[in-house]
């Protein structure tokens, strides 16, 4: 049996915020009068606007969804309003399903019985990738340590092989203009950046898209963000400073060890395709899934979301894309745990990963934790294998959220931070929150002045809070 999911955990899966004031508005019993829920699978019909009602239903073990509405959206709001009545306990029990269910079922199986043949075929070591849409990985992944195809006999054919060569041509110079870019502007000052610097860098980004190296150009392109900060100079000189880092570590890459030459092509925009990571080791472990965060950036929309391994307490970071408009995989429900096999790209802080095999569900609960020193080592870790990361998650715990001057940290639970009003400033140690986050209301109230455990995505700027876990250790999406 499926243990029932929260209504944070079920609100976490709308697509936007139009999708959970709709789900809302179509949880109540009486807009269902046909629904079910089997240990795997939700059911029913909703009342619409039409004579006929909407048909909709949830694969609670993948999840997947289906619903015969015209909306776009995915998980649509009928499929999220029965979500939230099964969360409250207001679905009743069934010793079968309808027909219209039990033949999706049959589908999705028949599919996934061919997809893990092909993969088999593939690899013998691949297994399947999970269900949900497409994720437009080849347009955005990051990381190939050579490109081409091959032909019928396994062999690269010449054409790709020049096509590689220039393409490391062009990359090579493009990186080399902009090491002699970045020489000119810590030559003249950074003074009047802030006037002339955001020009430059839409042409420079426009420059490197024609180098074929995307993920500098990309790099560039929010350089206008670090402008917006009070410390904007320093800020400056960091990032400028780690972009040169990057074109020196291209143009030395034949001395470097293959893992952290891995790295520095992902930054610079080489791909790694699926199959190819799918065809390498894969790592099985009960996978907590901590929380996820979406993010939109030239009309295309990013989800990040973030596991950890119970045996191993290994990370891993599942990236999805979609158009804005269009559907994210909604597969990873935050707060559950998956039985799965994770296959991760290469690097030499490992991270990126794709779920080559489900297994299925585990208990969910509270993942372990990590002190703020024990986390911070982690961090600074990876940083020293990959210093242009821009993010890494953190499960802290038993932490309280305490009040340092104009700014809120999670500090380890201690005599002198557990407790009302403001500590002293010499009594706090602990990770400041992300200036975005402001007065973290939420984990405020789930904490209460006591110690909790808080997952995490850490940035050079501090905390992004994800999820907490309250007394009875139900999730909390922050």
């Amino acid at each position: 049996m499926i243990e029932r999911w929260s209504r944070d955990q079920v609100l976490a899966l709308a697509p936007d915020a139009s999708s959970q004031k709709g789900a809302q508005g179509v949880s109540t019993p009486a807009k269902w009068p046909v629904m079910g829920v089997m240990p795997d699978v939700l059911w029913g019909e909703c009342k619409g606007s039409g004579a006929s009602p909407y048909h909709a239903c949830v694969d609670l073990s993948e999840p997947a969804y289906r619903c015969d509405c015209p909306s776009r959206k995915f998980p649509c709001k009928h499929a999220l309003g029965l979500l939230l009545l099964w969360a409250a306990d207001a679905v009743p029990s069934a010793e079968g399903a309808p027909a219209w269910v039990t033949d999706w079922l049959d589908q999705r199986r028949v599919r996934a019985a061919k997809a893990a043949g092909r993969a088999a075929e593939s690899s013998p070591d691949a297994g399947a990738p999970s269900g949900g849409p497409d994720d437009l990985d080849e347009g955005m992944s990051t990381g190939r340590s050579g490109g081409g195809a091959e032909d019928g006999a396994g062999a690269r054919r010449p054409a790709d092989d020049r096509r590689a060569a220039q393409r490391e041509e062009r990359v090579a110079g493009g990186l080399a203009e902009l090491e002699r870019w970045l020489a000119d502007q810590i030559g003249q000052g950074i003074a009047g950046a802030r006037q002339s610097a955001p020009a430059q860098w839409e042409e420079l980004a426009r420059r490197l898209v024609d180098a074929q190296a995307p993920g500098v150009a990309s790099a560039v392109s929010r350089l206008h963000r670090v402008l917006a900060e009070e410390d904007w100079p320093s800020r400056l000189l960091g990032e400028y400073a780690l972009l040169n880092l990057l074109a020196v570590g291209y143009r030395r890459a034949g001395a470097l060890p293959v893992p952290l030459r891995e790295t520095i092509r992902s930054r610079v925009g080489f791909l790694t395709s699926r199959d190819d990571v799918l065809a390498g080791p894969a790592l099985r472990d009960h996978w907590q899934v901590l929380g996820q965060r979406d993010e939109e950036q030239d009309r295309l929309v990013s989800r990040r979301v973030w596991l950890r391994g119970r045996a191993a307490g290994r990370f891993a970071l599942v990236l999805s894309f979609a158009p804005v408009g269009q559907a994210l995989d909604a597969s990873l429900v935050t707060g559950t745990t998956i039985d799965a096999e994770l296959a991760f790209y290469p690097g030499t802080a490992p991270l990126r990963a794709l779920v080559a095999v489900r297994h299925g569900g585990s208990p969910a609960g509270p993942p372990p934790a990590d002190g703020v020193p024990a986390a911070l080592a982690q961090v600074a870790a990876a940083l020293e294998g990959d210093p242009w990361l821009e993010s890494w998650p953190v499960v802290l715990g038993p932490v309280v959220p305490v009040r340092d001057g104009d700014r809120w940290l999670l500090a380890d639970a201690s005599p002198a931070t557990v407790r009302t009003g403001d500590p002293e400033p010499s009594a706090v140690e602990g990770v400041p929150l992300h200036p975005a986050v402001g007065v973290p209301w939420r984990l405020l109230a789930v904490s209460g002045g006591h110690p909790v455990t808080v997952s995490a995505e850490w940035s050079p700027q501090g905390l992004r809070p994800l999820t907490t876990w309250d007394e009875e250790d139900r999730v909390v999406v922050l």
